[in-house]
């Protein structure tokens, strides 16, 4: 058998927002076949049946035949190894449990060397799966031993060292339902929804209206029961207790039976309930103090742990936990019952994607502490059809939401705004929380700040709910979209003036305007940055920013290709020119007429509510209005040009005579300007157009072009 050298990574681009292939981040590769480029898969005897044993779901991958096992009659047709990598990285994605449905693979002009991308997360793990996805294709190519477990498990484990949480993903994935955009922060689960002045943060299940204050209580358990009983909110008596001695003498003058807790613990560590003896009430306090700073003696209320969601006052989801109970056989050890019986449930585990954690009854203290009260421990056999307790409530993970009485959404939503959370889990004991209060001894426990939404995206057992969505309506009333209005600017050569002029105007109509050019950063007059900030790290700091309620941004053909757009979507989208394809010979576009496909980028993203504006002068830009979701403004010097777009009723932006002209339709209205500008027409007409597009009247217009060239002498000087 031949053996072939590796396929060469030549490049290898991060594509962070709307690109030349799509209109989500990428990964774009260029690779070399070599050797491999003359001998595509049907060539290669065996492969097809080496690759499908390696990753049999690759049937399923439809590819542009357009249904299932369409990959696989291309494999047997033949096709070349850069689309084969592509489909094998797709795999390795989907495998590890991020499902990538989208890839290309694209020749180029030099023979053997292909473009392949595919959908691209997060830049780690695209780097990670294209790593394991091409040792994987060269070990099926050269006949090889392949680990495809190995490669997907290294795969997983980037996903979970870079992606979000499940329930920040969640938050965000509703966000995203509503068309709201969001930038990742940092590499944990901040995340910011919306762009500049409109924004939101979030951070899991806190908000940036989550109070400073309203956590402190929170996290002090004793405060936070003084504060809830003054409003009636029924709580369990209780005292705290700086001893062993003192939680039992508090334990007494209470009554048993009692629970033990830290007072400002969480998730349920270091709580211990039902206690009827000193020995175990000064136990449960040494495991309580391990784990706060103080020990909380309360009455113990006995029924079902509920943990209950309030978002902005409402109660959105309730779950409730139950007994987790072993059956003995005489044969096996408690530990091993609970492995066999508990610990085997696929929905428990020790990551965030479990509803269910694992149970350790050797290092929980409160399973220990009862095991003992039963006369047991880990390593003993209880006999034989006896029924153990381990846990009590266990995981609340048993969705209870339609059944919860309005007398319970009432207190809960109380104790939230009492503390003062937007967002609270109030876990409270009830014995059946479908019937009244009055009817039973119920009583609030906790009302935690950041709660965890788990239990309810993934309930052991009932209907996940829209947790997310309510979070987001609460940060975005209907028909905020959270987006302020962007203007891109994008053309062939510079257009840093055409990008200055249009922030200027917007300004002057009473917005706080960012603009990122190649001249640099700017927030209103002030340039903040000298550097080139058609990069997109700097130019997403103004969207970032809270003062910007409006930004501009200069998009060369280049920032396409090397970085995509450094945001999803615009209100007004530009394009001025063909110049400079000599630049762009490393992306192979040898020629203005390799522009288009590019600059389209900028079309494809303005909003439906936007409008487009395109140079008419040159018939390749203005055909690519058929790609705008919103309106198109068409600007010229050749009044012909416009005719067709102005017969159909559109807008325009005529030169006659060295004057400008709007158009709509037949109307004509001229821009009186008090003298002569500096500016060329090639700057001014895409400008106003831009600008008229925003909505500034015809008179605005006229003075910001007179003030334009004052303004910028003030700021070269």
């Amino acid at each position: 058998m031949t053996i072939f050298d590796d396929i060469r990574l030549l490049r290898v681009t991060y594509l962070r927002g709307p690109n030349l292939w799509t209109y989500r981040a990428a990964l774009e590769v260029w690779l070399d076949l070599g050797e491999l480029e003359k001998h595509p898969s049907d060539k290669l005897p065996g492969f097809v049946e080496r690759l499908t044993a390696a990753l049999p779901a690759l049937e399923e991958h439809h590819c542009g035949v357009g249904e299932r096992g369409g990959f696989l009659q291309r494999l047997v047709e033949g096709t070349w190894m850069g689309h084969v990598l592509e489909h094998v990285v797709i795999e390795l994605l989907n495998l590890a449990g991020m499902p990538t449905g989208f890839g290309q693979t694209r020749s180029t002009s030099k023979p053997g060397v292909y473009r392949m991308v595919f959908r691209a997360r997060d830049e780690a793990v695209a780097r990670c799966a294209l790593e394991h996805g091409h040792r994987v294709l060269m070990g099926v190519i050269n006949g090889l031993v392949v680990d495809v477990n190995a490669a997907v498990q290294a795969v997983r484990e980037a996903i979970d060292r870079a992606y979000l949480g499940p329930s920040t993903a969640h938050i965000v994935a509703s966000a995203t339902d509503r068309r709201i955009p969001h930038l990742r922060l940092n590499e944990g689960n901040l995340v910011q929804l919306g762009h500049g002045k409109r924004q939101h943060r979030i951070w899991t299940a806190e908000t940036d209206r989550t109070s400073a204050i309203a956590e402190g209580i929170a996290r002090d358990k004793d405060l936070t029961k003084r504060l809830i009983t003054a409003v009636g909110v029924p709580v369990p008596e209780g005292r705290i207790a700086d001893s062993a001695a003192e939680a039992w003498e508090a334990a007494e003058a209470i009554g048993v039976p009692v629970a033990v807790k830290p007072s400002d613990g969480n998730h349920g560590r270091g709580v211990t309930l039902d206690l009827t003896t000193r020995e175990q009430v000064e136990a449960a306090w040494v495991l309580a103090e391990q784990e706060g700073s103080e020990v909380i003696v309360e009455r113990y209320i006995p029924g079902d742990e509920h943990r209950l969601l309030v978002v902005a006052g409402q109660l959105v989801a309730a779950a409730r936990g139950e007994a987790a109970w072993v059956n003995a056989d005489g044969r096996q050890t408690v530990a091993q019952l609970v492995e066999a019986q508990l610990n085997n449930d696929p929905r428990r585990g020790e990551t965030e994607d479990h509803p269910l954690g694992r149970i350790d009854v050797r290092e929980d203290g409160a399973i220990v502490a009862d095991l003992r009260r039963q006369g047991l421990h880990a390593e003993a056999v209880p006999e034989a059809g006896r029924r153990v307790l381990i846990q009590r409530n266990g995981n609340v993970a048993i969705d209870c939401t339609d059944e919860v009485h309005p007398d319970f959404a009432r207190i809960a939503s109380l104790a939230a705004r009492t503390i003062g959370l937007d967002i609270a889990g109030v876990d409270l004991v009830a014995q059946d929380i479908a019937k009244p209060l009055a009817q039973q001894q119920a009583a609030v426990v906790e009302v935690n700040a950041g709660p965890g939404l788990l239990s309810h995206l993934k309930p052991a057992v009932g209907s996940p709910r829209p947790v997310g969505k309510a979070i987001v309506d609460h940060l975005f009333p209907p028909g905020d979209d959270g987006r302020i209005p962007l203007v891109g600017i994008a053309g062939g050569g510079s257009t840093s003036r055409i990008a200055r002029l249009v922030a200027w105007l917007l300004q002057l109509s009473g917005r706080q305007v960012g603009l990122a050019c190649r001249e640099g950063l700017y927030l209103g007059t002030r340039r903040v940055d000298e550097r080139d900030a058609t990069d997109g790290a700097l130019a997403e700091r103004l969207l970032l920013n809270r003062d910007v309620d409006a930004a501009v941004f200069e998009n060369d053909a280049a920032t396409i290709l090397d970085q995509g757009l450094v945001y999803d979507r615009c209100r007004i989208g530009v394009v001025t020119d063909l110049d400079n394809a000599a630049a762009l010979e490393r992306h192979d576009i040898r020629d203005a007429d390799g522009l288009p496909r590019v600059l389209r980028t900028q079309m494809d993203v303005v909003l439906s509510d936007g409008c487009g504006v395109l140079n008419a002068d040159d018939a390749r830009i203005a055909e690519l209005a058929q790609y705008c979701d919103g309106a198109v403004i068409l600007y010229a010097n050749d009044a012909a040009a416009l005719a067709a777009h102005r017969e159909a009723s559109g807008r325009a932006v005529l030169a006659r005579d060295g004057a400008i002209v709007l158009c709509e339709g037949t109307a004509e209205e001229p821009l009186t300007l008090r003298g002569s500008t500096h500016l060329h027409l090639h700057e001014l007409l895409p400008a106003v157009a831009a600008a008229w597009a925003f909505g500034l009247a015809p008179a605005l217009l006229a003075a910001g072009i007179d003030t334009f060239d004052v303004h910028t002498c003030a700021e070269t000087h």
